[in-house]
């Protein structure tokens, strides 16, 4: 059996972090395991508060499960300060990790940052290198490449600088903008994964989900382009089953493929 490691957040109302991503690895038949990098108090409405574990335990979480059941594929979510980030980077050196799918957490749905100031250079300067793909949003882009991203136009020319200032295969994800819903990958050369927006305001975790499908899918071997394609049908389908739960924006159905 093909083995996937998150190493994220925890979302005690299971729509996002290690919750979505363990969800989702299953419904792919991929055995899951996490690393906590920080528990979070939040749910539909928001984000109430951010503990962060302390770097020894990450390690020691990550030590854990590389000496025993190596993960075929890691997908890295919120990684809030530069001192994680360096020790998550520690560890993808020292165990030779492959198959790294980075999701660049930085500011929750609502409104919350889950980044520190420090920690963007250090996210570019130690955990760029060691992925194969980084999946950022448009805000999350903005933020890279230092303009606003208003169009197809705009987003091409930011996964290009990304790829160019990072040397690092990027999937931005157009959701963010008006009209369709489209993500280009860019790794030196443009595909774009087009598809139409879903009426269903319930997507709290679809960024943690499609990063950690796109891990599964590269744990059973696909290569990038393929579980990107695969990824984003998944995602397409959890959030066409129109689950609603929750008084804000709701989880996704991530067992809607199992049904």
């Amino acid at each position: 059996m093909k083995t996937a490691l998150t190493v994220a957040g925890s979302d005690p109302s299971g729509g996002a972090g290690i919750q979505a991503d363990l969800k989702t690895f299953a419904a792919h038949g991929v055995y899951g395991m996490s690393v906590i990098t920080s528990v979070t108090s939040q749910n539909t409405t928001g984000v109430f508060g951010v503990f962060d574990m302390p770097e020894n335990v990450i390690k020691s979480q990550l030590d854990a499960v590389f000496t025993d059941i190596f993960p075929n594929s890691v997908k890295i979510g919120m990684v809030s300060s530069a001192e994680i980030i360096k020790a998550i980077a520690e560890a993808l050196k020292k165990y030779n990790a492959k198959n790294v799918v980075l999701d660049t957490v930085m500011v929750s749905t609502s409104g919350c940052p889950l980044l520190k100031a420090d920690a963007v250079s250090a996210l570019t300067s130690y955990l760029f290198p060691l992925s194969d793909i980084i999946t950022p949003n448009i805000g999350e882009a903005e933020i890279l490449v230092g303009f606003e991203i208003k169009s197809e136009e705009d987003m091409l020319s930011a996964a290009k600088k990304i790829y160019d200032d990072y040397g690092v295969c990027v999937l931005l994800k157009g959701g963010h903008l008006d009209g369709a819903a489209s993500d280009i990958l860019y790794d030196g050369h443009e595909t774009w994964f087009r598809g139409e927006k879903i009426n269903n305001p319930n997507t709290h975790g679809t960024g943690c989900t499609l990063s950690s499908a796109i891990a599964a899918r590269l744990a059973l071997g696909y290569d990038i382009q393929s579980a990107v394609k695969s990824a984003k049908d998944y995602v397409t389908g959890a959030i066409d089953y129109g689950l609603n739960l929750g008084k804000g924006r709701g989880p996704l159905n991530h067992t809607w493929s199992l049904n």
